[in-house]
């Protein structure tokens, strides 16, 4: 790649980023639809597999549409290499297990995503793998959580569904002050407001299936970090485990980095606009959206973010009956647990996303009966004011 390529914008890589031509020279990339690959001997064959010649050997491994979406999210992240994953869990569960073995320890933040906490506290101990949860938002909370086996931290900023913001810088210094490696999950933010690795991150991983995709067409995942980590922990782990992307899956993604910026720039700008209203209504107990004055780490996100998320986070008076009187009142904004699409959705974490949370858990994150996660869409800022304001006043 050319110094000038390396220079382009977010939206130039994002159209022209990792793209691979045929001999027909099509303008759109080209789907590869194909289980493996035809050598012209038995040598070549020999050489492939011995990576003495560069080539496709199986998809499973890797697949020349799969292989342009990595570039182009390398290009966009800023990262050295890439693996595609079959969902953004897959991407978590691979980017963690490929990173310890029995005896380590594991250091994450209590507010993840419900499966990511179901991977890191149910399903790493039952391979010997220990884990401490965290209020990730102290840093003298991961200090103390340090053990002499700690390989791996974990975090996602902003979170689900409470957008809280940990500072990715100090818990990626302390990670290295120990020797060990900091798996960010970068999903609320998207790779267009923040940048782990530029913050000291060693991994990100998304969720494909969210705003990179931002159509509610399929899913995917992406884990992205240094090519020595990927060759040395994810290539083996990813060849033989198999979590990867299909070809068609992959070429969806590719069309949907295309236009990634100027959907994430307007449904942060609506965003905005709606979490300033809710916080005025008296029905709202409290509003969460970074970029507001009064999020509880406002200075941190001035600190590492270049704006606020398409999610807002809201809690409303009368709990879980008023909560669902106010969904359920919507006309435009749709009912649904995904997040990032082009459609405004809202659900209630605490009887979907984050149902398998005990109380006290749910509690310690903040997740109340009341609590709303609300993903901003596409829909015209004044339609999506006029549905939210007739919901809460029914819902009265």
């Amino acid at each position: 790649m050319s110094s000038k390529k390396r220079n382009w914008k977010p939206q130039t890589a994002l159209v022209h980023g990792g793209t691979l031509r045929s001999q027909f020279g099509e303008t759109s990339e080209a789907m590869y639809l194909t289980q493996g690959y035809v050598y012209e001997t038995a040598q070549a064959a020999e050489a492939r597999f011995k990576g003495e010649e560069p080539g496709f050997i199986y998809s499973r491994y890797a697949n020349p549409t799969v292989d342009m979406f990595e570039k182009r999210m390398c290009a966009l992240e800023g990262a050295e290499d890439a693996r595609a994953t079959a969902s953004g869990m897959a991407a978590v569960t691979a980017a963690l297990l490929c990173s310890v073995k029995a005896g380590d320890h594991i250091v994450a933040a209590r507010a993840l995503f419900g499966s990511c906490r179901w991977v890191v506290d149910t399903l790493a101990p039952r391979y010997g793998i220990e884990a401490t949860l965290v209020d990730g938002t102290d840093i003298a909370n991961w200090e103390k959580a340090v053990r002499p086996n700690t390989k791996l931290f974990f975090l996602e900023s902003p979170t689900n569904p409470t957008l809280e913001v940990v500072d990715i810088a100090a818990v990626a210094s302390l990670a290295n002050s120990i020797g060990a490696r900091l798996v960010v999950d970068n999903v609320f933010a998207t790779p267009l407001q923040q940048k782990p690795l530029q913050l000291g991150a060693h991994i990100v991983v998304y969720s494909a299936t969210k705003h990179i995709d931002g159509q509610g067409r399929c899913l995917g995942g992406v884990i992205l970090s240094d090519k020595k980590w990927i060759d040395e922990n994810l290539h083996d782990y990813f060849r033989h485990t198999g979590p990867s992307l299909s070809p068609f899956n992959a070429w969806t993604l590719l069309k949907g980095l295309e236009t990634l910026p100027v959907r994430v720039r307007q449904q942060t700008e609506s965003a905005a606009k709606i979490a300033d209203f809710l916080a005025g209504q008296p029905q709202i107990a409290r509003v969460i959206y970074p970029g507001r004055a009064d999020h509880p780490q406002a200075d941190i996100v001035k600190k590492q973010m270049s704006g606020g998320s398409t999610l807002i986070c809201l809690d409303v008076k009368g709990g879980k009956q008023t909560a669902f009187a106010v969904q359920n009142a919507l006309d435009i904004v749709l009912i649904s647990n995904n997040l990032g699409d082009a459609k405004s959705l809202i659900t209630h974490p605490a009887t979907t996303t984050h149902k398998n949370l005990s109380d006290e858990a749910r509690a310690e994150l903040g997740i109340g009966a009341g609590t709303l996660r609300l993903s901003v869409g596409l829909e015209d800022t004044d339609d999506l004011l006029e549905d939210i304001a007739q919901a809460l006043q029914a819902a009265k």
